[in-house]
């Protein structure tokens, strides 16, 4: 029987780990601008640490390269049973997982030792105040399910009207939609968001993973730009 080790929160690192996932399959700053649609500017910052790292950010990465997203944020991940297997557990402690930070909010990403996942669980710490912090509204394939752990939730989605949602209040809700999260309060914000990805999406992934996992590089990357 497999013992419960308890490892704590760790920082994560995906800006590491995406510098050595593109030296090991010799890719320059240029293809994986060309492969992810995210600019060089953009990309070096975050292989260096000086851009915040958002969900959308790391499926877009992870979409491009054919990679799991599991393998950016804990790059010591190991792959485990096949999912069809379905006999595979996870034991997260209080305060476990990979932690990202940036100032609009923390996500301490759980079971992230666990590769080819149908869920992301994502325990947030929510500190933007208002809309104006977003340079632009977070979109990405799937769908999301927000539960209200403690504080007062203001969640903008560019399809409806801004709805407050309270402690023990959820939403679900397609996250291809633009949308963003907004403390109200003065009182700390802690929300748990579930992303699931989509049926198609699903197929996609899995296609990805019973193939070939390598991409040579782009003979002639053609750059294209994207907002930061």
């Amino acid at each position: 029987m497999a013992s419960d080790d308890h490892k704590g929160k760790v920082q994560a690192r995906p800006g590491a780990a995406l510098k050595a996932l593109r030296a090991k399959r010799g890719l320059t700053l240029a293809d994986v601008s060309y492969l992810t649609g995210m600019n060089v500017s953009t990309l070096s910052k975050i292989e260096n640490g000086k851009v915040a790292l958002t969900l959308e950010k790391l499926l877009r990465i992870s979409d491009g390269l054919s990679v799991d997203l599991t393998e950016l944020i804990s790059p010591t991940a190991k792959e485990g049973p096949k999912i069809q297997s379905a006999t595979r557990r996870s034991v997260a402690r209080a305060g476990d997982g990979q932690s990202i930070e940036n100032p609009k909010g923390n996500s301490l990403y759980l079971a992230s030792e666990l590769l080819n996942k149908r869920i992301t669980p994502i325990v947030g710490e929510v500190f933007a105040k208002s809309i104006e912090e977003y340079d632009e509204l977070m979109r990405h394939a799937g769908e999301e399910f927000v539960y209200v752990l403690e504080g007062t939730l203001e969640l903008h989605l560019d399809m409806y009207t801004p709805v407050r949602l309270e402690k023990g209040d959820s939403v679900y809700f397609d996250s291809e939609m633009g949308h963003a999260y907004i403390a109200i309060g003065d009182e700390p914000c802690r929300i748990l968001s579930i992303c699931a990805l989509t049926d198609a999406h699903l197929t996609e992934a899995a296609g990805m993973i019973g193939g070939s996992t390598h991409i040579s590089a782009v003979a002639t990357p053609t750059e294209r730009s994207a907002n930061q």
